[in-house]
């Protein structure tokens, strides 16, 4: 009999795997301020957040996609992930726009309501140019047609509730115990969540092309304070799920 049937018990839940996903790196540096590139910066912050679950929370395993300056493939980072069972995929990255632009963004995978939503999901899905068949690997898909776009956001998560769950806990990290202006927890299309099986989210840490932003994030001190807000909502989101064996 399957647990959920009267008289069996229900199997308890442990987070037990995460995988930190720094976005970009090696022949592909994301975007760009003065002197930050968003694959080192991002790079620091996943290693950071790693260490900090590492030396806290010695039960759980973490795993990285990269922990040096490598290109790893979209579907590659989805595959770690999927290989290691893991029970969360947290994939770092930094913005880019306007120089007046600002803010933290947490996403997850869905439709993109905005144009301004699905044009951060273009940009960030425009690194599979950079791979060799991607149109093989990624059934077709094309990053620079917005029909490509709106028919990839239909694959719907079957995690997409505790993906929520963890980016809006992110999201308030990032407002109330650092202060960071919030742009707010969105949806879009992500290559890099799409073939993930397990709850997960894409993080924004803030725009390398403002200025204030970019010295932020380009310092030791703000990436310690961005990787302990991701830490203590990793932290939260364990403890409330697994909480709920006790129910």
């Amino acid at each position: 009999m399957a647990p959920g049937t009267p008289g069996v018990p229900r199997a308890r839940y442990h987070l037990r795997t995460v995988v930190l996903d720094a976005g970009h790196g090696g022949k592909d540096r994301g975007c760009a301020g003065v002197s930050a590139r968003e694959a080192d910066v991002a790079l620091k912050i996943a290693l950071e957040v790693g260490h900090m679950i590492e030396e806290n929370i010695p039960d759980v395993k973490v795993i990285y996609t990269r922990k040096t300056n490598v290109f790893v493939e979209l579907a590659d980072r989805a595959g770690i992930a999927n290989r290691h069972n893991a029970d969360l995929f947290i994939s770092v990255h930094c913005n880019s726009g306007p120089s007046v632009a600002h803010g933290t963004e947490v996403w997850t995978m869905g439709t993109a309501k905005t144009a301004a939503n699905l044009s951060v999901a273009k940009r960030e899905n425009a690194v599979i140019l950079q791979e060799d068949n991607y149109k093989e690997r990624y059934n077709g898909f094309d990053p620079n047609s917005p029909q490509s776009h709106i028919l990839f956001s239909l694959y719907q998560s079957a995690h997409v509730q505790n993906s929520l769950r963890f980016a809006q806990r992110v999201d308030q990290q990032f407002r109330t115990k650092i202060g960071r202006a919030s742009r707010g927890v969105k949806q879009a299309g992500f290559l890099v969540l799409w073939k993930s099986t397990m709850p997960s989210v894409l993080i924004e840490a803030g725009f390398l092309t403002n200025r204030t932003e970019e010295n932020y994030l380009n310092d030791k001190a703000g990436q310690t304070y961005m990787a302990s807000g991701i830490y203590r909502a990793f932290r939260e989101y364990k403890n409330e799920l697994e909480a709920m064996n006790e129910e």
